[in-house]
């Protein structure tokens, strides 16, 4: 191809065509063309800028330009006459020759069209250029093919030099499928990478899932895919690095805790929202998180919430909106009862979580830690139920806070939060009237019921109960010991 296009862009005409073995029993054909008035210089460049763009998977293609194209096949497409010296250029047209007209006409009619011809499919394949590359994205996705992520791939040696051969100096935590630790690549740049654990039970499958999935995701309250390594055993993931760690380093913390005042938290609160609603229904595929907690949010210098860690994600057909799985993966206390139950999951299941995490927010607590109110313990949902329904909901506040927070504020996004945590999925709003709840005060909010996983007291197991995911009951009866003959 090289010499090709240095043949060309020598050549009067700025076209030459070429054969070369490509195998013992194949040859490869390659044919190459810049704009006639293109100087020698630019038609090289032009030509050379090409072949670095030429796929390295492809066994024949044509790249269009606006000021040149390339061709190659493993086939013969071209006429091999073509190959020859073109014939002498026509004499000059003598004065009162009136076949000389005739003659010019003759040449630069049919080169004139061909000029505009090449002009308007170079324009259309530029203009279309990236529409075929989403096009071609969406076949890969069907494929579930990892060359379709092929460009972002690292060579683990140089993994190995940007972690200094994972050092624990440079390890930032442990996952659940691996451990992450930061990197610096040569051009500067940091990062995060996810060292799969061979025991992480994560199969090829589901890597290549992650990998072609989160790599197409583009949004700011996102953390975002910069490539991949698959070698040998070895499956690493490679993130952008973000620099504040995660939310629960901060939140569960009482050191750290006063960093997070409640205009910072209602921020993060916002941004949580904004990126799952992008995942269920603003990019291109459905994707459920199935593992939303404090720990997969981190924050950037600014403060900045960015949702991570989709390894465990499940893409769903536009037209899904549940499934079923055997396979119940995530965090407990942040799972919905009909996920944690039963495997079921939805949006609907990410809406829980989001209601357990704005509560976590708002207090500095973990769910998974046991309350004391009324003579009954409870998780945190529960506990904050008890605090709505006596009328007494600010006093989940984080005591950091020292009463700088807008009242109205905390009270609505816990009254948001309840219904999240609804125990019916049809009562759970979805995240785009999530968003529309918290950037508009006047949209009226629901009454909320008691949330799933609710812990009742004996007072509230003596009435009628409708919550059939209730995990704490009274037993009454009397203890029969049974004695055998």
């Amino acid at each position: 191809m090289n010499e090709t296009a240095k043949e060309a862009a020598h050549s009067s005409r700025k076209f030459a065509v070429n054969k070369g073995n490509f195998t013992s029993s194949q040859n490869i054909y390659v044919l190459v063309q810049c704009m006639p008035d293109l100087t020698r210089e630019n038609c090289s460049s032009c030509l050379q800028q090409t072949i670095k763009k030429l796929p390295r998977d492809k066994t024949g293609g044509i790249l269009l330009w606006p000021s040149c194209t390339l061709r190659y096949e493993l086939y013969p497409f071209y006429n091999e006459t073509l190959r020859q010296a073109p014939p002498p250029p026509p004499p000059p047209p003598q004065p009162g020759n009136k076949n000389s007209y005739v003659i010019i006409i003759a040449i630069v009619v049919p080169l004139a069209v061909y000029v505009l011809l090449f002009a308007v499919l170079s324009s259309f394949y530029v203009i279309n250029r990236e529409e075929k590359t989403y096009e071609t994205a969406a076949a890969d996705d069907d494929k579930d093919d990892i060359t379709s992520a092929g460009s972002l791939q690292f060579d683990f040696k140089a993994i190995e030099a940007a972690t200094n051969k994972f050092s624990e100096s440079n390890k930032l935590g442990q996952g659940g499928f691996g451990q992450v630790y930061k990197g610096t690549l040569p051009n500067g740049v940091q990062v995060a990478m996810k060292r799969l654990s061979k025991t992480s039970g994560q199969g090829e499958k589901e890597f290549k899932n992650e990998v072609v999935v989160v790599a197409k995701l583009q949004h700011r309250n996102l953390v975002k895919l910069l490539g991949f390594c698959l070698e040998r055993e070895e499956k690493i993931l490679v993130y952008e690095f973000v620099s504040n760690k995660s939310l629960d380093y901060f939140l569960f913390d009482s050191k750290k805790q006063s960093q997070l005042d409640w205009t910072t938290r209602y921020k993060i609160i916002g941004g949580i929202a904004r990126g799952i609603l992008y995942l269920h229904q603003d990019s291109r595929l459905t994707i459920i998180h199935r593992d939303l907690k404090a720990g997969n949010i981190l924050l950037d210098a600014d403060m900045n919430p960015k949702v991570a860690d989709f390894g465990m994600a499940r893409i769903f057909e536009m037209d899904q909106t549940e499934a079923n799985t055997r396979r119940v993966v995530g965090t407990y206390g942040y799972m919905s009862p009909e996920y944690a139950m039963y495997g079921q999951f939805s949006m609907k299941s990410d809406v829980y979580s989001f209601g357990v995490l704005v509560l976590e927010i708002i207090s500095g607590r973990k769910n998974s830690s046991l309350y004391q109110m009324d003579a009954c313990l409870g998780n945190l949902v529960t506990y904050t139920w008890r605090l709505w329904s006596n009328g007494t909901p600010l006093e989940l506040a984080d005591s950091s806070f020292r009463k700088n927070y807008q009242r109205n504020e905390i009270i609505r996004c816990i009254h948001i939060a309840l219904l999240c945590v609804q125990e019916d999925t049809e009562d759970r709003p979805t995240m785009s009237m999530i968003v529309q709840m918290l950037t508009t005060t006047s949209i009226a909010l629901a009454a909320p019921r008691p949330p799933g996983f609710f812990f009742r007291s004996k007072h509230e197991e003596a009435g009628p109960s409708t919550n059939k995911f209730s995990l704490c009951s009274i037993d009454d009866a009397s203890i029969t010991m049974v004695t055998p003959r």
